[in-house]
């Protein structure tokens, strides 16, 4: 029996703007918005805590989450600073991202509302796009260190320059799980020291790839577990007992998809296992369900038919 659970997107909300559309996204309000949907048939939710601005796009991403079924109670609103906002160009289907700078959700702000959600939600996921900025980098980093209680994922989701070291040491400490891409594992080990004479290939040639450099490296703090996204390959999770790959799943591709927020589904499916107490290969399995499916779709955020939620 599952229970109501509350999911928190912390950091950065925009709008994915593609040629010939504008799509409602960010890492944390997709992966909201993916957990909402499998949460909120047991009475839990999804919650997005992000700063927008009062402009046309903003008052667009509080209707929006609403006619989805998200609360907007939790989006701080910022007269001073337009909407979150990135320029996606695809490129065989993989996107490259161009991000507006100074926007609403680089001035998060610690209020009471924030505190009682950290102090009480269940999960949270975070990363440092949101982080690029020293007021918004504080509260999300106490936000963190409040829900002590929760399941606290960093999703690095690394954009351009817009991280550094500290930022990465500091969310892994803080974190009860780290999740990177394939790609992205190497460049944190090197920014931490932890492979500073390796070669991409020799990380990848050890077991789980230089995951578990991670796990050593954080031993005695609250990390636990390490989740590598391979593509197509699918996802790996890595804990002190166990590396697991779950299966792949396939799905028809939509003509217009694109890869843009696959990532963010696998996440929320991760959240769920590990809320739900699964076996870590049904997780994953379930992961690789999800982000699979959105890597198949346009945009972010599609709807998740019934039949993949489980």
């Amino acid at each position: 029996m599952t229970t109501a659970f509350t999911i928190v997107g912390l950091g950065e909300s925009l709008f994915d703007v593609f040629p010939d559309r504008a799509i409602l996204g960010g890492a944390p309000l997709n992966v909201a918005y993916h957990a909402h949907q499998l949460c909120s048939a047991s009475g839990g939710r999804g919650v997005v805590a992000s700063r927008t601005g009062t402009d046309e796009l903003g008052r667009r991403m509080l209707e929006e989450l609403r006619t989805r079924g998200l609360t907007a109670d939790l989006v701080q609103i910022d007269d001073a600073h337009s909407t979150g906002r990135v320029d996606i160009t695809l490129r065989h289907g993989e996107p490259t991202y161009e991000f507006l700078a100074d926007v609403a959700w680089d001035h998060l702000e610690w209020t009471p509302e924030w505190q009682q959600l950290a102090e009480t939600c269940d999960a949270v996921v975070f990363g440092t796009l949101a982080q690029r900025c020293p007021g918004s980098r504080a509260t999300v980093q106490r936000f963190v260190e409040t829900a002590q209680q929760a399941i606290r994922l960093f999703d690095v989701n690394l954009r351009v320059t817009f991280f550094d070291a500290d930022s990465l040491r500091r969310g892994t400490e803080l974190a009860t799980a780290i999740k990177l891409n394939a790609d992205e594992l190497p460049i944190v080990l090197r920014r931490l020291g932890l492979a500073s004479n390796a070669t991409d290939s020799e990380l990848c040639d050890e077991p789980s790839g230089g995951a578990g450099r991670l796990l050593q490296a954080f031993a005695r703090t609250s990390l636990r577990s390490v989740v590598v996204t391979r593509g197509e390959q699918g996802t790996e999770l890595v804990t002190h007992e166990v590396s697991v790959r779950g299966s792949v799943a396939r799905f028809e591709r939509h003509p217009q998809a694109d890869n843009v927020g696959a990532g963010d589904a696998c996440s929320a499916g991760l959240l769920w296992g590990w809320l739900n107490g699964w076996p870590a290969e049904r997780t994953v399995t379930l992961a690789n369900r999800l982000g699979a499916f959105v890597a198949s779709q346009p945009g972010a955020t599609p709807s998740i038919p019934d039949d993949l939620r489980w």
